[in-house]
């Protein structure tokens, strides 16, 4: 086995992917509506930051087409994963489509923001903040609804795909 290491003042960003494909992540898509239509991304960085306040977090490349429209909407959709939900996190993850188009089943909350049909669960959030990080924004926002469908199997991305457990 060979294990490569670095103690350098910085690790380089291919040893840095390289690492975290080893990290097991639930797999999530934020959606959202600043007002020129849909837009979301496939997300693997979901974290629960506070349950009082209900608060989580994401990031989201500065250079994703979503990004726009999450930096200026005041609101979003966090959509959680199950394991039949593979097609959609690759739909979500794959620039340049119509991500809202067929086969993606979709509606809008009575609030206005999309919705996935079928999420595992749902959290729709007020954004409060965010945040630039390098090449990325960490975006946090508070949970104001959420929604839970039958509880099945979760959706993971590991080692550059996705998997059910």
């Amino acid at each position: 086995m060979t294990i490569i290491v670095s103690r350098s003042s910085t690790v380089d960003a291919a040893l840095f992917r390289q690492v975290f494909r080893r990290h097991a992540a639930g797999v999530a898509i934020v959606t959202a509506d600043a007002g020129r239509g849909a837009a979301g991304v496939t997300v693997t960085s979901l974290a629960s930051l506070s349950a009082d306040p209900p608060l989580l977090s994401f990031s989201i490349n500065a250079t994703a087409s979503a990004w726009e429209h999450l930096r200026d909407a005041d609101t979003a959709v966090v959509h959680l994963l199950g394991a039949e939900h593979t097609e959609v996190a690759r739909i979500f993850a794959t620039s340049g489509i119509d991500r809202f188009g067929a086969p993606t089943r979709w509606g809008r909350l009575p609030t206005g923001e999309p919705v996935l049909d079928d999420a595992a669960a749902w959290l729709r959030v007020s954004i409060e903040h965010r945040h630039p990080a390098g090449n990325s924004h960490l975006v946090i926002g508070r949970v104001e609804e959420a929604g839970l469908a039958e509880h099945g199997a979760p959706l993971l991305y590991h080692d550059g795909s996705f998997h059910a457990l």
